[in-house]
């Protein structure tokens, strides 16, 4: 009984997808110079789901993030800058991102191992996911970002509904609390000292 009401409910499945335009939305579309100006700027870590078992549980031990896309288009990389709150500490990364234009994809170097995710952007531009191996079944992984550290119902639907597409539960989402953030002193910090080092380039000009 059970067999025949999981196969029932799979062959709906399509129809469910064809309906929803967050499904139809849900693949990696060529990258272009607009699709960076969109990205560029400060953005909030939500909310994820991972079945790897490294990324899923490093997603887990993230109480709060943000972070900064600083675009260079000559050489297709994006600079990233992030404030991680991890237990009880902040920790601050810089590192590059490489964009693969024509195939929808960013990457990044993880402990030598060179990572690929879909950037997968919907109709709200303040709002975006990042697909990872979305039809590997073991490994697959779906991340949602938004320029505000909380989110409105309608763009956690959007998340929420893009993570049935792929055929992952919302058991399966761990979420961030903007409210356990303690990287804003260092945040801060960062930006008085950014003045002072374009006055230092100057004064060397």
């Amino acid at each position: 009984m059970a067999l025949s009401w999981a196969l029932a409910a799979l062959s709906l499945l399509p129809l469910l997808d064809a309906q929803s335009p967050v499904c139809a939305n849900l693949t990696a579309t060529p990258i272009t110079n607009a699709t960076l100006e969109q990205i560029s700027g400060k953005w909030f870590y939500i909310a994820s789901a991972f079945r790897e078992p490294e990324f899923n549980q490093s997603s887990r031990t993230i109480h709060s993030a943000y972070f900064y896309f600083a675009l260079n288009h000559t050489d297709d990389t994006i600079l990233l800058t992030e404030y991680l709150t991890i237990g009880n500490r902040c920790i601050y990364n810089s590192s590059y991102l490489k964009v693969q234009q024509k195939n929808g994809t960013v990457s990044k170097d993880e402990s030598g191992k060179e990572v690929f995710a879909d950037l997968l952007l919907t109709k709200d531009p303040k709002i975006f996911m990042l697909g990872f191996s979305l039809k590997d079944e073991q490994n697959k992984g779906l991340s949602f970002y938004a320029d505000k550290p909380e989110v409105t119902e309608e763009q956690m639907r959007v998340f929420h509904e893009a993570i049935r597409c792929i055929g992952m539960q919302k058991s399966e989402i761990s979420y961030t609390d903007a409210k356990k953030d303690l990287c804003g002193p260092l945040e801060k910090e960062h930006k008085e000292e950014r003045p002072k080092e374009k006055e230092g380039d100057t004064a060397l000009g």
